[in-house]
């Protein structure tokens, strides 16, 4: 009776919650969660019970999985919102429960999940599969190092989770080592971008775990993520899933001799394709059915949205903060663009979930890699827009390229000063703010 009251007061405040315009994907379960801490133990899950973790790329992952498994015709539950911690899972999962039986009604259960969070989460053997896009130097105020994020992803699963790996990712293959269930991995084959040294001082991994001899690496596609081997042969690469031919221009990638369409001319979107393309061939799908969902009905990209102000054209990507990959990802973007562009970086809050407002992970961010050629000028804004401005110095970026921004309401006029197409580079404080600056521009 307990459990059947709790699943009916999570769908009531939840109903309760949007009628007054919120989005309620938190809240409830919170409520919820402290008359029973335990009451994700007490639901029926569906045969599909599929995580996605990692540093960065997880929503991403998550999103192109759903799009697959719903394009097949299964009914999916998932966490489009991006609440990935406790209780936006809680209230997920209880609000798609049938409240009498306790069933969910659903034929797969899929979320994204923040990687520190997977054992409050669950039981260890409620994923039945759990995907794993990287480990990297990720809010490190929140983390720490990534020996502990893949201690903690460690400890939150056993032996009837399958995993699928990224084997480009060296602290990703480490799982191999520990892990006593099924395991599927995926990797990329050497491009025309790849790289003979990384772009990024900042290499997370680059020791074996065993040996601790130095991998030697035929190529890097970014940060530590490539193909290695111990000199010793302790610890390789192995990849069951290979992605080749990649063409970004084109947004080709073949896989199994067969040719995917990718939605975003960056190089990540290769990972998460592969991805979502190994956790749907482990679960049964068939390259038919692949085809169509990749090709024929592909996922519109999210990622980058497009405006026009003042007739310039206008591309937000929303990066993310305390990730210097992501950050990375971002800067070669941009770079790639070849016309004359002005950039927009910034941020008022460092993250979400915590106010220690640590600033340390801008040095890890290789600024230093922009390509002034066709830059014509960088607005530094937010609260933090001094941190910002002090890190471009400390890269090389020339002070006539910097504009310091005191005052949001300014950015109209300033860019308006500026030429070329316009990049933003922000977290997810400052997307709504420019957005509406966007839109004004749109109607000038």
């Amino acid at each position: 009776m307990k459990t059947t009251f709790l699943i009916l007061l999570n769908k009531i405040i939840t109903f309760i919650c949007r009628i007054f315009g919120k989005q309620a994907s938190v809240f409830p379960a919170s409520i919820v969660r402290k008359m029973d801490n335990d009451i994700l133990t007490k639901i029926t899950y569906p045969k599909y019970v599929i995580g996605v973790t990692g540093s960065s790329g997880k929503g991403s992952t998550t999103s192109l999985i759903a799009h697959i498994l719903t394009t097949k015709g299964l009914n999916v539950v998932w966490n489009n919102t991006g609440s990935n911690v406790v209780n936006g899972t809680t209230t997920l999962i209880l609000n798609n429960t049938n409240p009498f039986n306790h069933k969910m009604k659903c034929d797969c259960l899929l979320l994204e999940m923040d990687e520190s969070y997977i054992k409050q989460t669950f039981r260890k053997s409620t994923l039945t599969h759990l995907v794993i896009t990287n480990i990297t130097r990720d809010q490190p105020a929140r983390n720490g190092e990534p020996e502990l994020i893949l201690n903690k992803i460690l400890n939150s699963i056993d032996s009837t989770t399958h995993l699928i790996l990224n084997a480009d990712d060296p602290f990703v293959n480490r799982f191999k080592l520990f892990h006593q269930g099924e395991i599927t991995t995926y990797g990329i084959d050497k491009t025309k971008y790849s790289l003979k040294k990384p772009l990024s001082n900042n290499v997370d991994a680059a020791y074996c775990p065993i040996c601790h001899s130095k991998l030697k690496y035929a190529y890097y596609h970014y940060g530590h993520l490539g193909s290695y081997t111990c000199p010793n042969k302790d610890f390789a690469r192995k990849v069951d899933y290979l992605a080749t031919n990649v063409d970004l221009e084109n947004q080709k990638i073949d896989i199994n001799n067969e040719t995917y369409n990718l939605n975003k001319d960056v190089f990540f979107a290769v990972y998460y394709t592969l991805a979502a393309y190994t956790l749907c061939k482990v679960i049964g799908l068939t390259d038919e059915e692949l085809k169509y969902a990749l090709n024929e009905k592909m996922l519109e990209s999210k990622r980058l949205k497009t405006y026009n102000f003042n007739n310039r054209e206008v591309e937000m990507i929303e990066s993310k903060n305390e990730n210097n990959l992501s950050y990375l990802q971002s800067l070669n973007y941009i770079n790639n663009y070849p016309n004359k562009k002005t950039i927009i970086i910034g941020f008022d809050n460092v993250s979400r979930r915590y106010k220690y407002n640590d600033i340390s992970w801008l040095y890890d961010v290789d600024f230093e890699c922009l390509d002034l050629t066709n830059i014509d000028k960088i607005l530094c804004i937010g609260r933090f827009r001094y941190d910002v401005y002090a890190r471009l110095i400390n890269a090389g970026i020339p002070e006539d390229k910097l504009i310091l921004v005191p005052d949001k309401n300014e950015i109209k006029n300033i860019l308006n000063t500026t030429e070329g197409t316009i990049f933003t580079m922000v977290c997810f404080d400052m997307t709504a703010i420019l957005k509406k600056i966007f839109m004004e521009g749109q109607n000038d």
